[in-house]
């Protein structure tokens, strides 16, 4: 079904992982795709197995994201969906917790969303309108133990999408946000291996665990994720704004 005729949607971290599941979803439903991302070979490599737009992409580099959206206005026509999927990960105990870890975390997962926002919404309201998705993380809804930073930054989304929708919504932008579970994807091997220093458990053993103990019996797949991402996008949910999804196989319930 091509819910997605005639729109233009630009995806940051979308050379991996959910990523890219979130460009094939909405290449499939019709979008024309800018596949953004750091890692400039995959971006390259995912941008040509959907017939998108590679653009090599740092959330970091602030002053850089405005030329980033003009180079896909000028490639692609404009901009009616972005998606802010990019986002680190790491796992640290309060004693062992870094300025230069906080910085990084905070800019990529919390700027990287707010000025990817502030670079793409003068090109949407040229649209008449569009549909931004923020990814958020269960872990944006609970604390948990030894993940301060990224749980925060994660909290922050939430309200970053709240925030935003009521004030673009006169502008017919719709903001909302997915909080995805546990997704087996790469960077859940990153995770694992961190969860394997701090809870003395072998290699592998964190993913199991996680993955046996969601109500629905397994990790998610990144097209989990991506599917609803292409729904926010799309008119279908005209009437939705301001609104996190969980997307966990029944982790959190809202």
């Amino acid at each position: 079904m091509r819910t997605l005729d005639g729109k233009v949607a630009l995806v940051t971290g979308g050379a991996r992982g959910i990523g890219r599941a979130v460009c094939e979803a909405m290449a499939d439903a019709g979008a024309k795709v800018a596949v953004a991302d750091l890692r400039e070979d995959d971006a390259a490599e995912t941008a040509q197995a959907i017939g998108g737009l590679p653009v090599e992409m740092n959330v970091m580099d602030f002053d850089a994201l405005s030329d980033n959206a003009q180079q896909v206005e000028n490639a692609l026509g404009g901009i009616d969906i972005l998606v802010n999927n990019a986002g680190i990960f790491n796992m640290a105990s309060i004693d062992r917790i870094t300025p230069e870890d906080y910085r990084r975390q905070y800019d990529v997962n919390v700027g990287g969303t707010i000025f990817a926002c502030q670079a793409v919404i003068p090109f949407m309201k040229k649209r008449g309108g569009g549909a931004i998705i923020n990814f958020s993380s269960q872990a944006g809804r609970r604390g948990e133990p030894n993940i301060t930073l990224y749980c925060s930054t994660k909290a922050a989304i939430i309200s970053i999408t709240q925030s935003l929708a009521l004030e673009l919504a006169t502008d017919n932008i719709r903001v909302n946000a997915i909080a995805p579970g546990v997704i087996d994807t790469p960077m859940w091997d990153v995770v694992d291996a961190q969860f394997s220093q701090y809870e003395n458990k072998p290699r592998g053993q964190k993913k199991r665990e996680v993955g046996e103990a969601v109500p629905l019996g397994r990790m998610g797949d990144p097209r989990d994720i991506a599917d609803p991402c292409v729904f926010l996008a799309s008119d279908a949910s005209r009437y939705i704004t301001a609104q996190t999804l969980n997307v966990d196989g029944g982790n959190w319930m809202s």
